[in-house]
């Protein structure tokens, strides 16, 4: 580099402090997050073995419901003995109301069947169990108190109210994307380089008569996740952005290439809007897909059909 390509080369000139903290405390965020993903697949495994049943009446195993319930009866032999005023004051006090999820839950419980009595699985599952159940509550109680970290800085960044236009941004992802594109607008020349940068752009490579086209891998994962993970949230939340994922996947697109092929126009986009310190508006954008005679807007309209 030093070499041949000095030319190319800057010098680094930091975000603000502000900026490089949210950027700091999101990705820290995220790895709590994923450390929780992994170990709520280790309690789902555990819980298959010895206990199916928590999956089957509880949606969320990493919610504090559930780690409640496993510590007071950590198998179903000893859930099954107790008695039905007992387990209706135990949903009350966990702010579980509802009477027919109550009266259905009691069913279900006076049904059901061991999936194993082996007493050497039942013991290490349950042991495995509980530690579980205590490493995602801390988990939780970290990634929460992330959040009410991230949660002023993010509402006092100059830039918040661009990001927090996008569809399907939110709490969690506007922080992320200020986080992407920082302050400096010196930084980047063009959509094309932040597409490059943050891994979304894909590398294209030629020998002969042959050519190979494949997700970048030089880049920042977690940059490249985060647009990836907001583009399909805005699948739900945006027309045109619905319409353009179905246009990908007719083509023949697997999802996650669909994705990352609106990701990378949702760059486009959002790199004008942080240019012009300009909100986004998507009545603005349909309005200009239908002045170029965009085919995304008959694709909408059959959509609305």
């Amino acid at each position: 580099m030093l070499v041949y390509h000095r030319a190319r080369l800057r010098p680094l000139e930091p975000d603000t402090v502000e900026t490089r903290q949210l950027r700091f405390l999101v990705e820290q965020r995220r790895s709590f997050v994923d450390q929780r993903t992994a170990q709520s697949n280790r309690l789902k495994s555990a819980l298959k073995q010895y206990y199916p049943q928590i999956l089957e009446w509880f949606d969320d195993p990493t919610a504090p419901l559930v780690a409640a319930f496993l510590g007071r009866w950590p198998t179903l032999e000893m859930l099954q003995k107790v008695r039905p005023e007992t387990l209706i004051r135990f949903f009350h006090e966990h702010h579980c109301r509802r009477q027919e999820l109550i009266d259905q839950h009691l069913e279900q419980i006076r049904k059901a069947v061991p999936a194993t009595r082996d007493p050497a699985v039942l013991d290490t599952s349950t042991v495995l169990t509980h530690w579980v159940c205590k490493i995602i509550s801390v988990l939780n109680q970290a990634i929460a108190d992330f959040d009410e970290r991230i949660r002023p800085l993010t509402k006092a960044h100059p830039d918040y109210f661009i990001f927090d236009s996008l569809p399907g941004a939110g709490d969690v992802m506007a922080p992320r994307l200020i986080a992407a594109f920082g302050t400096q607008r010196e930084r980047f020349s063009n959509a094309s380089q932040v597409q490059n940068f943050t891994g979304i752009a894909p590398v294209k490579e030629a020998s002969g008569h042959s050519e190979w086209i494949h997700m970048r891998w030089a880049c920042s994962k977690f940059l490249r996740q985060t647009f990836h993970e907001w583009a399909g949230h805005s699948i739900p939340q945006s027309e045109w952005a619905r319409a353009y994922y179905h246009q990908q996947r007719a083509k023949g697109n697997g999802h996650h290439a669909a994705v990352r092929s609106l990701a990378a126009k949702w760059i486009r986009i959002v790199y004008r809007c942080w240019v012009n310190h300009t909100p986004y508006d998507e009545q603005v954008y349909l309005d200009a897909l239908r002045r170029h005679g965009s085919p995304l807007v008959t694709a909408i309209a059959k959509a609305a059909a």
